[in-house]
């Protein structure tokens, strides 16, 4: 049988929600925008779906906007800025962003707009001082990742938010690999937006949403339709919305044992890896980090290297973020923190979550010991 360690990238669908979008394709087949009882049923099952993921992370029903992802979302939020007023303005990030925010920023920059990218220390974190700094009369949004999608790094988004909801300046997070296995409550955090993804926390791919709190305002990325309070045009994908509702009642239920368990795992594998494998490095802070997620240096090996390794040995992990597959290029993450492109190439990521047990962490530390210093061996480097 498989391990699975790579839950960062996209996680297993749970069988509660598939069986909810299973029994959603069988028998909820209407339009929610039609006024017949099909419409009707749809509709309401719909509603059901913003309810629980509103649920989940402390939001009101209204301020949920379906999307097809946390990419999409995030285009939506930073694609707006243009829009805005006359000028394009002054946007803050950090320079540890997943790409679909690092990609439209390239393009409103392009456009006109300034753009200012923060760097974070040696443990991958941003300072408050940092972003409150950085921002000038011209400053529209900050837009800052609150859990990297590499390192696993919880950045300080509680007291950031409150920051800027003093100076009048948005916020936007995206909080795609926070959701289930961090607590997420934006009664307590006045951010202006949030974006995730549903494939992130056991539900369906191609399913994300964008939450703009009362008050923010939202420009249409997809025009053409009244859906979403026509805020994002096109017939919604119901089952996968209902999938994403159930995944999210499920997270906010559960993370308390999540959290618990998913860092049992991490500590198990750190601690058996650092046991067994002399010089190996552990990226970012190990106090502001998600339970569920190991970003190690192993000096002296290449990281695909022991990727293919472990996975003809039946272990699924990471070399870097999903997105940047196939490719050799260091971490940009991982770079920003000060780690050189060679200390970059060694490194692994490792993220535990639903259907990983202390059982197969025993078999991945064996393994790890027996392929390290293969792995070492073969480096010409």
């Amino acid at each position: 049988m498989r391990i699975y360690l790579d839950h960062n990238a996209t996680t297993p669908l749970r069988d509660e929600v598939a069986e909810a979008m299973t029994l959603t394709l069988r028998e909820v087949y209407g339009n929610p925008s039609s006024t017949h009882a099909e419409g009707a049923a749809a509709k309401a099952a719909l509603a059901r779906a913003r309810e629980q993921v509103a649920g989940c992370l402390g939001a009101e029903p209204a301020e949920v906007i379906f999307t097809g992802s946390a990419t999409e979302a995030n285009n939506t939020v930073l694609a707006q800025q243009l829009e805005a007023g006359d000028e394009p303005g002054h946007i803050v990030t950090s320079g540890i962003e997943h790409p679909s925010v690092i990609a439209p920023c390239e393009w409103l920059e392009g456009a006109g707009a300034r753009v200012t990218r923060l760097g974070v220390d040696t443990d991958g974190l941003l300072t408050p001082d940092a972003v409150f700094e950085a921002l000038t009369p011209e400053t529209r949004l900050v837009s800052l990742i609150w859990a990297n999608n590499e390192t696993g790094v919880v950045q300080p988004i509680a007291g950031i938010a409150s920051g800027l909801r003093e100076r009048g300046v948005r916020l936007h997070v995206d909080a795609t690999q926070a959701i289930g296995k961090w607590p997420i409550d934006l009664r307590r955090v006045p951010a202006d937006y949030l974006s995730c993804s549903a494939h992130k926390f056991n539900g369906p791919k191609g399913t994300g949403c964008l939450v703009a709190r009362t008050g923010a305002p939202v420009v249409p990325l997809l025009r053409g339709g009244p859906q979403e309070r026509r805020l994002r045009g096109g017939t919604e994908n119901l089952a996968g919305i209902v999938g994403m509702g159930v995944a999210a009642e499920l997270a906010q239920h559960e993370l308390e044992g999540r959290m618990a368990h998913y860092a049992a795992l991490r500590d198990q594998l750190w601690r058996g890896i650092e046991k067994r494998i002399d010089d190996v490095h552990r990226n970012g802070s190990t106090d502001h980090v998600l339970p569920n997620t190991l970003n190690l240096e192993f000096r002296g090996a290449a990281g695909e290297v022991l990727l293919e390794a472990l996975d003809l040995e039946g272990v699924a992990v990471s070399a870097g973020a999903a997105c940047h597959s196939g490719s050799i290029s260091p971490s940009h993450v991982l770079t920003a923190m000060g780690r050189t492109p060679e200390q970059a190439r060694g490194c692994l990521r490792l993220s535990v979550g639903h259907g990983v047990d202390a059982a197969a962490i025993d078999r991945v530390c064996d393994l790890f010991a027996v392929l390290v210093p293969r792995a070492r061996a073969a480096d010409p480097a």
